[in-house]
């Protein structure tokens, strides 16, 4: 016997699905009543399996698909998932994808939340997979139970039996999580909005389902290590940016994006962490620049605490601000980050900025996974940023002896640096080499961009003698005088709430 309340949510909620589809009712069912009910039944159990509520919806097999996500979805965030969890999250994500995928007529409507979270708790899911198989296989071959060809042998007496009975699920269950079919149903995914050949419109879920598995192809691409295709992955979202979609009042996809703000911090992180990987250093600087201004406004006007999931905005916050501190350090930047976000950078971390020469306490990465559970590939990746810091501490001393002068002898420059000329000449040649960097312009994909040197100073090198130049400033009075009318607004709003009766 299921309680009534239960009964008539989840009629309720299959009715905004197929019949009314009114996104308004369907927030307040999906954001609010799941919660609350949640909450007062289901705290620490799952929720009833799909047959037990099948007669609610008519056993309509795409919504049944639907629930069993968003309860097994719960389930994961309340419950320590086991492996069998874990197999069944796949059969779960399978199922509900070939539910999509093969339907001929969308005859169904989900938000845009609703499908971004569906979408990115799909990656979530299997980058704790591949967590969970590396650890399980590094104890496997800490207890030498797993051989370094791959078979299991189990110990005499039963010991580790737990162990045993996990690695032999995983070795007869390959296809589960398999990164080849994540992959596939991803991008099949992102096809499903694609412009028609014939000029036809797309329904708007499709389009949803597209935007949505750009972005959580582009962070999965970010968790695996290749860059490039990380930016690759949002290429869609860029060349269709104007595209107008029909339904959430004839919004754009940008519009779209940015009205799940979740997605949106998503594309900025991790487009940002790739840009830096790549040594884009200025793209990186105004994503991650851009991002955080946007948030700081949001936590001082208490928007973005009203959010689902924004517990986790604060900790992403931070993880910015301390790659912005990296990025301040490699590549100065006068103008390209708001005055506003750099006095948080230099409050958090001014005391580390000048002196350090240990970027990985900064280095606030995602957490990468590997799909060959033998590499450790979040160390492979931490190694693969502070290789290309080695020589950033001798660039950043070379940049401020070069800010002092106009021309100077190669000579005298090597000496300030205890180096003989020839051995000081190639540190000369390739800093500068080592920061000319692709540079994206507005409207730019991801991908594309003219190359530039990210130095704020321009310094050449004819015969023993280097001259310097002041790199061309961009003038920005405006940033000054918003941003004190933005100071002197705050000073009048807390004069004004002074209570001044006697």
């Amino acid at each position: 016997m299921l309680p009534k309340a239960l009964t008539d949510f989840i009629f309720d909620l299959y009715d905004s699905v197929t019949l009314s589809q009114l996104a308004e009712e369907q927030t307040k069912f999906y954001s609010t009543d799941f919660r609350d009910l949640t909450q007062k039944y289901f705290g620490s159990q799952p929720w009833p399996e799909p047959q037990a509520i099948a007669s609610e919806c008519n056993g309509h097999p795409l919504f049944l698909a639907v629930y069993r996500e968003l309860t097994h979805r719960h389930w994961t965030a309340v419950s320590r998932p086991t492996l069998r969890d874990r197999m069944e999250g796949w059969q779960v994500y399978r199922e509900l994808f070939e539910e999509i995928l093969e339907a001929d007529d969308p005859n169904y409507y989900l938000m845009p939340a609703w499908i971004f979270d569906i979408l990115h708790e799909f990656v979530y899911q299997f980058q704790g997979f591949c967590q969970f198989r590396s650890a399980l296989y590094a104890t496997g071959r800490k207890h030498g139970i797993l051989q370094p060809d791959g078979t299991i042998e189990a110990p005499a007496g039963g010991q580790h039996s737990n162990l045993v009975e996990n690695l032999n699920v995983l070795q007869s269950s390959k296809e589960a999580w398999n990164v080849e079919l994540v992959f596939s149903y991803l991008h099949r995914l992102v096809e499903l909005g694609a412009p028609k050949s014939d000029g036809a419109a797309v329904h708007p879920v499709y389009s949803y389902l597209s935007i949505f598995s750009s972005v959580a192809l582009s962070r999965l691409e970010c968790l695996l290590g290749d860059y490039t295709a990380c930016l690759q992955a949002l290429t869609p979202i860029i060349t269709r940016a104007d595209t107008v979609i029909p339904k959430e009042e004839n919004s754009t996809v940008t519009e779209v994006l940015y009205s799940v703000f979740s997605a949106r911090l998503s594309v900025a992180y991790h487009a940002a962490v790739s840009f830096m990987m790549l040594r884009r250093y200025k793209d990186a600087s105004k994503t991650l620049g851009d991002i955080c201004v946007f948030m700081q406004r949001g936590f001082k006007t208490g928007q973005l605490r009203k959010l689902p999931g924004s517990d986790q905005f604060n900790k992403q916050y931070e993880r910015m601000l301390s790659l912005l501190a990296i990025l301040v350090q490699i590549s100065p930047s006068p103008g390209l980050i708001e005055d506003c976000v750099l006095r948080v950078v230099r409050e958090k971390h001014g005391s580390k900025l000048q002196a350090t020469t240990y970027y990985e306490d900064w280095f606030q990465s995602p957490k990468f996974v590997s799909v060959n559970p033998t590499h450790n590939v979040y160390r492979q990746q931490v190694q693969q940023f502070l290789k290309g810091m080695e020589n950033q501490p001798a660039g950043n001393k070379l940049r401020s002896y070069l800010k002092l002068y106009t021309s100077l002898q190669v000579d005298k420059l090597a000496k300030f640096h205890d180096m003989t000329s020839e051995d000081f000449l190639p540190l000369l040649l390739s800093y500068k080499a080592r920061m000319l960097q692709l540079e994206r312009a507005e409207g730019d994909s991801y991908l594309d961009g003219s190359w530039k040197v990210a130095l704020d100073i321009h310094y050449y090198l004819e015969g023993n003698m280097v001259h310097v130049d002041e790199a061309e400033k961009q003038r920005r009075f405006e940033n000054y005088f918003v941003s004190q009318i933005a100071q002197n607004t705050e000073i009048r709003r807390d004069v004004v709430a002074v209570d001044t009766a006697v």
